[in-house]
Formats: C-alpha cells, structure tokens, sequence
C-alpha cells in the first residue's frame, strides 16, 4: 500500500511541476511581450519614453537618424528661464537643418509646466520627466543642462557651453 501511495505522490508531484514550469513560461513570454512597449516614464540604456504637454508620446528611438538636443530644466530655475531666448535662437537656427529639439521639465505637475511653456512662448516640444528618471539615467546635476545627441544616439556634448559651435561644425561636415 504504501508504494501506490509513494507512487501516486510521484506523478501528483510530476504534474504539479509540469504545470508549475508551463506557468512560469507563460508568464515570462506575455512579461517579453510587454516589454516591448515601453510606458511613459521608461528609461532603457539612454532610450526613453516621457509624453509632451498635449498627451503625445516621445520615444528618443524614433528620432534616429536626426541629432536631438535635450534641454534638462524646471519652471523655478532662474538661470533656466534666462536661457530661454538661447534655447529658442538654438530652435530657430538648427531645426529647420534637422536638429530636434527638445525641453524635459524635471518633477514638476504637467499644470505648472503647460502656464510656463505658455507664458514664455516655447516653440520646442516640452516633456514631462515626472518621476525624473530620465534626467537620472541621463546624470543630470543641475539645471539647466543640455545633452546634444548624434544621430545614431552618441552623446556629442554634455554640459558643453558652446553647443553653438559644436552644432555648427556637426552640420559643416554634413553638408
């Protein structure tokens, strides 16, 4: 009696590992699946997903193939707001030559950031880094800071004070 009992014990054992291992796949298979997609917020390596002040998704990767500027800031920054009209001469001279150009508000609520964006006439696409992972993937230790990328994503220039000249030797060689 004893081995039946041994025994049924064995394939209850069996069966039970066998549907634990098939659980265990569909779970990481559906996990691969999701993954794909990065949500809002998601940083991987120096790719990054964050939405604008319309409710539009911003995915780095998508910009391959054209240089992007990102410009680290918060509305409270004194010295981020006397950077303004830079950032826009920046905007104005290198976009139409294919630059993308972008802002990335730190922390702060999208309400703040959208009467700021406003107020001072941003021509550039503003992102919401509202749980600051993508100014922490990118180091960022003070503000205003910008991280101009190559096309292939590289990081040309960070916290360079002549992102002016590095631009306009980049787009001298393009040409």
């Amino acid at each position: 009696m004893d081995g039946v009992i041994r025994g049924k014990a064995i394939r209850y054992l069996k069966v039970g590992l066998i549907f634990f291992v098939l659980f265990v796949a569909v779970i990481s298979v559906g996990s691969l699946v999701q993954d794909k997609a990065m949500r809002p917020g998601e940083v991987r390596g120096l790719d990054f997903v964050l939405m604008d002040l319309d409710g539009k998704r911003f995915k780095l990767s998508d910009f391959k193939g054209k240089p992007v500027l990102l410009i680290f800031s918060t509305t409270w920054c004194t010295y981020c707001r006397s950077e303004i009209p830079r950032f826009k001469n920046i905007y104005t001279r290198y976009s139409p030559l294919g630059l993308v150009v972008v802002n990335v508000d730190i922390k702060e609520p999208k309400a703040r950031v959208v009467r700021f964006a406003r107020q001072y006439d941003l021509p550039y696409r503003v992102l919401l880094d509202e749980g600051g992972g993508v100014s922490m993937a990118y180091n960022i230790l003070g503000v205003p800071s910008m991280i101009l990328l190559s096309p292939e994503g590289r990081v040309l220039c960070r916290y360079c004070r002549s992102t002016e000249e590095v631009l306009d030797n980049w787009f001298q060689k393009k040409r």
